[in-house]
């Protein structure tokens, strides 16, 4: 018995062996695939999303580049820069986008949007500092105004209450100050002799690097045309010493700034910080402050007031006036590009004394009478820049003329003068004049 089943295991094995599966038939998965995707209209779904997507980014890069003119510097939030195509092809790409490659078509790459900065402005709702805010959050920034309203007036940043990207911080900037952020502005000095003066002491130390190195931030530092003192080069170049009296009355703003400039360096030298320096020659334009001793602003509020235009010394001493959009433009080229600087930004067109108050008298009153008094002490004989390296370096030039943005700077200092209610009387009594 028990040999008869182990015969039987024996025999049943052959059967096993002999049993094969039956074989695929060639290209069966290819087949199964294509009556899956038969069914149901499976493929026509399938080849209409194709051409959705297609239609998709073909349109929207092409609507874009059409919308943004590449001839001005009109703030375009969608846009890759804030300036026109040939000046991006000059600028780092790689620090406004975060990637590793320029763009050299100027336009975005797909899917990809400019990427938006954290921005902090000190001074920033002074004269210079609001309209570099207004063009930081045109260009689609987020922006720290810190201000601790000495010379600032709130009334500069008021139109951007209630933005977003926009924060403003009521503080000292000689206080230590926690943010993080991607670039500073610093701006935040008493910028005329009436206000330098006042408290000399803290226009010396007003500075912000230590913030700079703490969060790795670019710092641009706005210097100013009185490094050079009274000087003994003209026009000036960057590579001037200056000639400064360190114990004058002026000399808590101009060895201020100089002082600001070696600390800079040291930080840029010593612990690798990003920093750029701008040196500003006179600026005028809305906004800035009516009785702040400056000329242009002295000259057009007296004008208005119909009181003497006064002009101090003989009037010969020479300025250079920059319009304040020019200005801003290169404080935001300097600081996109890869050059430390100094640069000087300014207007090289040099104006006498005399020759300002002509203007102004041509402007607002021919009438205006011109008054001469004592000259303040330290003040300089001439004053010109040479922006040979802002050309070359940042491909930045003034380019509105004194006669062309006196007239806005005039419009705003009657607005604010008289009111609007007396504004539109007098413009009212003009045209009834005229007619």
């Amino acid at each position: 018995m028990g040999s008869e089943l182990i015969y039987r295991g024996h025999e049943a094995q052959p059967a096993s062996d002999s049993y094969s599966p039956k074989p695929d038939k060639p290209w069966a998965s290819v087949t199964r695939a294509a009556r899956y995707m038969l069914r149901e209209q499976r493929l026509l779904f399938v080849l209409v999303g194709i051409a959705i997507a297609t239609l998709i980014f073909t349109i929207i890069p092409t609507s874009r580049v059409q919308l943004a003119p590449h001839t001005t510097t009109t703030p375009i939030l969608d846009s890759i820069t804030y300036f026109p195509i040939e000046t991006q092809n000059k600028f780092s790409y790689q620090h406004r986008l975060g990637i590793g490659s320029g763009n050299p078509t100027g336009k975005i790459p797909l899917g990809l949007k400019r990427k938006g900065l954290r921005i902090v402005v000190t001074g920033g709702a002074g004269f210079v500092g609001s309209h570099l805010v207004d063009r930081l959050i045109a260009r689609g920034d987020s922006v720290i105004v810190v201000d601790n309203f000495f010379t600032g007036r709130k009334e500069n940043v008021m139109h951007h209450f209630g933005n977003p990207n926009f924060e403003l911080i009521r503080h000292d900037v000689v206080e230590p100050l926690l943010l993080e952020v991607d670039q500073i502005y610093h701006l935040a000095c008493p910028a005329s002799p009436v206000h330098y003066k006042f408290n000399p002491v803290k226009t010396i130390i007003s500075f912000f690097t230590r913030l700079a190195k703490r969060v790795g931030a670019r710092f641009l530092l706005t210097s100013t045309s009185e490094v050079y003192g009274d000087p003994l080069q003209h026009p000036q170049k960057e590579t001037y010493w200056g000639n400064v009296n360190p114990i004058g009355v002026r000399s808590c703003y101009d060895e201020g700034k100089r002082t600001a400039e070696t600390l800079t360096m040291d930080y840029h030298r010593g612990a690798e910080v990003e920093v750029r320096i701008a040196r500003i020659f006179n600026t005028y334009g809305p906004r800035m402050c009516i009785d702040d001793g400056r000329v242009v602003s002295n000259f057009v509020a007296q004008a208005l007031r119909k009181e003497p235009l006064t002009v101090y010394g003989d009037g010969k001493q020479t300025r250079s006036f920059q319009y304040v959009s020019d200005l801003v433009e290169g404080l935001m080229r300097l600081m996109e590009g890869e050059h430390v600087g100094p640069f000087n930004l300014g207007n090289p067109g040099e104006f006498t004394m005399l020759e300002l108050a002509e203007v102004v008298q041509e402007t607002i009153d021919p009438n205006a009478r011109i008054e001469f008094r004592p000259n303040t002490e330290d003040d300089p004989h001439k004053r010109k820049p040479d922006i040979t390296r802002a050309k070359e370096l940042l491909g930045w030039e003034p380019k509105v003329s004194l006669r062309k943005g006196l007239p806005l700077m005039v419009s705003d200092f009657r607005q604010r003068i008289f009111g609007d209610h007396k504004e539109g009387s007098s413009s009212t009594i003009n045209k009834a004049s005229s007619g």
